[in-house]
């Protein structure tokens, strides 16, 4: 090897220390970003970089929908938006813009598992009370149901903020059909009544006694009635 192409060959060592240097000393200002040995302009919030600068300014891209990019960047791509899926138990609070992700809430009947800041990202079905339950707590958008058993003597299906005392079936003149439990009421029935057949048949001998009396009183002012009009067609002849 000769001494011009020793020459050479740290020159081009020199320029490629230089480039490296430069690239990793160079910072570029808020407003712009760097690509390779440069400083390019980044694109405002709504956009996306369409080609970066060379000997021009940046060209940028509107976000496309259901995309955004709320800060100035430099990116080729924008964010996709948030997706408020009912299978995740949410449902839309802010939709999307160009600027601005979409921000989820729960869906009626569920609470809120995964909370960042304003947004919900994971929602649970709030719990169902068992029969024999009552609902001490109901749920929100931020707390589960809470569920209470039920005592001795009063009854609830789940879905009642307090139990129930059970019927008291003695006190309605009434018979226990069935006793209650936590989850259902007390059964009652009309309680059956026993006559003996001896009271039956001298309330009936009663009756037919009675209606013969009256009868009897009936034909007699019939009679005298029959026989006040008699001397009067008489004086009249």
């Amino acid at each position: 090897m000769n001494l011009r192409s020793k020459h050479l060959e740290a020159a081009s060592l020199l320029i490629l220390l230089i480039k490296v240097f430069r690239v990793n000393s160079l910072t570029c200002p808020s407003t712009e970003y760097q690509i390779g040995d440069e400083c390019c302009p980044l694109c405002p919030p709504g956009n996306r970089v369409k080609t970066h600068c060379r000997f021009r300014s940046t060209s940028c891209l509107p976000c496309e929908k259901d995309t955004f990019m709320n800060l100035p960047t430099g990116r080729r791509m924008c964010f996709p938006c948030t997706t408020c899926g009912p299978d995740s138990g949410l449902k839309i609070y802010t939709s999307c813009t160009a600027t601005t992700d979409s921000l989820c809430e729960p869906l009626e009947g569920f609470y809120c598992v995964d909370r960042t800041r304003n947004n919900c990202a994971a929602a649970k079905k709030h719990t169902q009370c068992k029969p024999g339950q009552f609902i001490k707590q109901r749920g929100t958008a931020l707390t589960d149901s809470e569920c209470s058993d039920c005592s001795d003597g009063t009854f609830s299906d789940g879905t009642r903020t307090s139990c129930q005392a059970h019927t008291q079936c003695e006190s309605l003149t009434l018979q226990l059909k069935r006793p209650g439990t936590t989850s259902t009421d007390a059964e009652c029935e009309y309680t059956s009544l026993k006559v003996p057949v001896g009271i039956i048949t001298s309330v009936v001998l009663v009756f037919f006694v009675l209606s013969a009396i009256a009868f009897v009183f009936w034909k007699r002012k019939i009679c005298h009635s029959g026989k006040k009009e008699i001397p009067q067609r008489e004086t009249q002849l």
